[in-house]
This record gives structure tokens, C-alpha cells and sequence, in this order.
């Protein structure tokens, strides 16, 4: 049975609305800085929160490797 904190799944095929979520979830749910840590900067929440996992994940999915994530992430 999931339970609540269970990652969100990456369907696969991957459409392009799963790509455009999941990029609007990367850019959306960034690191920030906080004095408690790395907070999530939508939800207020230890980053990386279960949006940016899943739309990590699903990039992933897609074939874009960590460095163009955080590449693109910078741009």
C-alpha cells in the first residue's frame, strides 16, 4: 500500500505535457536557503520535496543526464 510519502511515479511513455510538468516542477520547486537548511522553495519543506523528485525523475526518464538539469536549471 503507498503511503503518503511515497515518490509520485514516472509513467513511461513520456508525453510532452509530462515534460512540460515536470520542468514548470524542477523550476517551481527549487532550492533555498534557509536557516533550518535547503527548504523547497514552493513548499516550505526539506528539499528535495516529492515535486522535484518526480520531475527530476521524469527528465531523467526522457534521457536528460544531471549535468543538463542542473545546466538548464542555471539558465
Amino acid at each position: 500500500m503507498p503511503t503518503l510519502l511515497d515518490d509520485f511515479p514516472v509513467l513511461t511513455p513520456l508525453t510532452d505535457e509530462d515534460l512540460t510538468y515536470a520542468l514548470r516542477a524542477v523550476t517551481t520547486h527549487a532550492p533555498e536557503s534557509w536557516p533550518q537548511g535547503e527548504l523547497c522553495r514552493s513548499e516550505r519543506v526539506p528539499y528535495p520535496c516529492r515535486l522535484a523528485r518526480w520531475g527530476r525523475a521524469t527528465l531523467q526518464a526522457a534521457g536528460l543526464t544531471e549535468t543538463e538539469l542542473t545546466e538548464g536549471a542555471a539558465a
